[in-house]
């Protein structure tokens, strides 16, 4: 299907999505809008950036619209999400989307007053979109009744597993009726989210897109060996060198994060931080800044990482490796979005070499070594890598992985990205 209208989308959701500049579903959309619009349950494994949010809000949009209230106004539509600012740009794609009908949708999280929140459902909400906490907080106090949901979404599951809301999940299905629409989205599928779908998807359609391709295909990566001390420099030089206007990049530790960003501002680069320790307001004004293109760089922990979303981000930096390789492609994830180009650059110190290693194992090939700055230190290659790479070097034709010899393809026509295309 080459476009939105080919899959049976009503025509007030094709207006906005043409003044959104969509006109080419991706392949999770044109996969699960069909099955959704049908009325069945959906099980997708994809990742934030193939355009998942789009593939479940059109049909929930479209078949609310579809069976007019009767009086007033009640949930029909819940979305769980795992992260403030995840849930704050589902609720923003439901109000693009549905500019053009007569629905209504709110977001609540925690972190803030829910005095503003609680007056605003009290008006009567067709949507709502919530992270787990506030909400069962706001319906243990008699403020929201689930009982006439007709959709239910839950995004990033295998996030909200990490993150220890389980229990929370189990708790709002109780809340819900028997009878209604479920889906689930993931962007991996270990046995416990297995379970969990099972649990209450009934005859679900799978849809999948395999993140590696994304990964491997449209992002161009490279890693460059430094010490420690020298990587707040060798970014700073990268960011002058690439012409980096918006990129964001990742630390281990909040503190790291928090400690970097008052550093890149007495170098004369805009950055602002992100994480678990900021009040919600801080985290919205950060936001906010990065996305107008007030601040450069936005510096983040893991924990916000799933729900940065923003048009044109060209660069992604791994300040440092994270210690789990599947973080690595959620956080290059960051760019690149929907077919669109990007660039990752991880900067490796000693202590991180077994890191580097198990994310080289998952993606599948050795990511191109940079060597090209003031600060590169061969002795932060690990031994096992500097070895292998030491005999390829000698076998002149063998320069490793098909992968790997993209990404040095890919180095040579130099390091900005390009933007376009419908990633949400």
């Amino acid at each position: 299907m080459s476009d939105f209208a080919s899959l049976g989308l009503a025509k007030p959701l094709l207006l906005a999505l043409d003044a959104e500049g969509y006109t080419t579903p991706t392949p999770v959309q044109a996969e699960a809008i069909p099955t959704l619009l049908e009325g069945r349950d959906l099980l997708g494994v994809a990742q934030t950036g193939t355009g998942k949010t789009a593939a479940f809000a059109l049909p929930v949009l479209q078949r609310l619209s579809a069976s007019p209230r009767s009086g007033k106004r009640v949930i029909r539509g819940l979305v769980l999400s795992p992260t403030r600012e995840l849930a704050a740009q589902i609720d923003e794609r439901f109000k693009a989307y549905g500019r053009d009908l007569d629905l209504r949708s709110m977001v609540i999280f925690g972190g803030v007053n829910q005095n503003p929140q609680v007056r605003a459902l009290t008006k009567g909400i067709d949507i709502l979109v919530a992270t787990p906490g506030r909400l069962l907080d706001l319906c243990g106090q008699g403020h929201i009744d689930l009982g006439s949901v007709e959709f239910f979404v839950l995004d990033e599951a295998d996030r909200m597993l990490d993150m220890g809301f389980i229990h929370d999940i189990k708790r709002v299905l109780k809340l819900l009726p028997g009878k209604r629409q479920n889906l689930l989205f993931s962007a991996t599928m270990p046995d416990s989210i297995a379970q969990l779908a099972s649990s209450f998807l009934k005859n679900a359609e799978r849809v999948e897109v395999t993140p590696e391709v994304v990964t491997v295909e449209r992002i161009e990566q490279r890693v460059m060996f430094c010490k420690k001390a020298d990587k707040r420099r060798l970014l700073a030089h990268m960011v002058r060198e690439l012409g980096v206007e918006r990129a964001i990049v990742f630390t281990r530790t909040k503190h790291g994060a928090n400690r970097l960003v008052k550093q890149l501002l007495g170098a004369g680069i805009e950055a602002a931080a992100i994480h678990g320790n900021k009040s919600q307001n801080a985290r919205n004004r950060a936001m906010a800044a990065f996305k107008s293109g007030e601040c450069t760089l936005l510096v983040a922990t893991d924990i916000a990482s799933r729900g940065i979303d923003v048009d044109g981000v060209g660069h992604v930096f791994n300040f440092d490796l994270p210690n789990e390789a599947e973080s690595y492609v959620h956080r290059i994830g960051r760019t690149a979005r929907a077919g669109r180009d990007g660039v990752a650059v991880a900067f490796c110190e000693e202590s991180e070499g077994s890191y580097l290693r198990q994310i080289e194992k998952l993606i599948g090939f050795e990511i191109p070594v940079d060597e090209d700055h003031e600060w590169h230190e061969p002795s932060a290659i690990p031994a096992p890598a500097r070895r292998g790479r030491e005999r390829r070097a000698e076998r002149p034709g063998q320069g490793g992985s098909e992968g790997a010899r993209r990404g040095r393809r890919r180095r040579s026509r130099g390091g900005r990205g390009r933007s376009g295309g419908n990633r949400h």
